[in-house]
């Protein structure tokens, strides 16, 4: 993961110094955060309160990540306050540039990163009451149902000098080459219609903090105007997660129930979207074992789900 570069001492007492120069804070420590595969994380504490420091640097990254914050205010802004709360720079901006990199600090939220069957239904609660938040022109992608996650996959494929994962791959073409195949089907099918379009996160599960009896959805770094199947494509596979799925909607006001079609272009686009991933930081992680597991573990539920569709 490129997050987990070594810093030294130096890097670290640089960014003190300069969050200390654009934000007033003035940092009794700075410690490593729990990090993913793109944000090099850290934890400062003041004298008074605590914050969360994301940089991102990959190129490829960094203009998704600046382009959310105007979203995640925007979010703040119609009260949601269950998410990521912002520290503007004394500026007043919302984001800023160190090292080459898109930094952001947002208040610490004390809390355990979990998720479970029991945190879905406040999950959804959360989700759904953000779909209610219009989206008032704020600038913020729009879903176009494009397919192209199977494309850079296959375009990394033919990329690869790592004879361990080409073989991996290779074993698993057959597989490969029907989930392609069945993203491009959804894709065609689904393409054009914008209906019931709502800002969603995309990995809200995977980004939950509990906090004694309270809920957060944090890392909106994705957010897409996209219908309620991107966020719901995860836990389809299960009955009771879709009844609670249209349980939270229909509790705030939204008449909509689950698309199939929808539902199965994400678990498509997303399984490839993940796939690449993988091979985006191969160099840095043990990504053969990582994409071995991948393939039929977590994700295998959702795409026996749509395979009959």
């Amino acid at each position: 993961m490129y997050s987990n570069i070594p810093r030294s001492k130096e890097y670290q007492h640089r960014l003190i110094e300069f969050i200390k120069q654009k934000y007033g804070i003035s940092a009794a420590s700075l410690a490593p955060a729990k990090r993913g595969y793109y944000g090099e994380t850290w934890r400062l504490d003041d004298t008074n309160s605590s914050y969360f420091l994301k940089l991102v640097y990959p190129a490829t990254h960094k203009a998704v990540y600046e382009r959310s914050f105007s979203i995640v205010q925007h979010l703040c802004n119609h009260g949601i306050d269950f998410i990521s709360r912002i520290v503007k720079t004394k500026n007043g901006d919302l984001s800023t540039r160190f090292d080459g990199a898109i930094l952001g600090v947002f208040d610490w939220i004390d809390g355990e990163n979990l998720e479970t069957d029991a945190t879905k239904i406040p999950e959804y609660q959360m989700l759904a009451k953000i779909y209610t938040v219009p989206s008032c022109n704020v600038p913020i992608p729009c879903e176009d149902f494009s397919g192209k996650s199977a494309d850079k996959f296959y375009e990394q494929w033919n990329a690869l000098d790592n004879i361990q994962i080409h073989s991996l791959l290779e074993k698993n073409r057959a597989k490969l080459e029907h989930r392609a195949k069945r993203l491009k089907y959804f894709a065609e099918l689904c393409r054009g219609d914008t209906e019931d379009f709502f800002i969603t996160h995309g990995d809200a599960g995977g980004n939950l903090i509990v906090s004694g009896d309270r809920y957060f959805i944090v890392d909106w770094d994705t957010p897409i105007l996209a219908p309620p199947e991107r966020d719901a494509f995860v836990m389809c596979c299960r009955d009771w997660a879709r009844d609670a799925f249209y349980n939270a909607l229909y509790q705030n006001g939204i008449r909509y129930t689950l698309r199939l079609e929808r539902l199965a272009y994400y678990c498509y686009h997303f399984f490839f979207f993940y796939l690449t991933a993988y091979l985006d930081g191969f160099r840095k992680t043990d990504t053969v074992r990582e994409i071995e597991e991948y393939i039929d573990g977590w994700i295998k539920g959702s795409i026996q789900y749509a395979d009959p569709i």
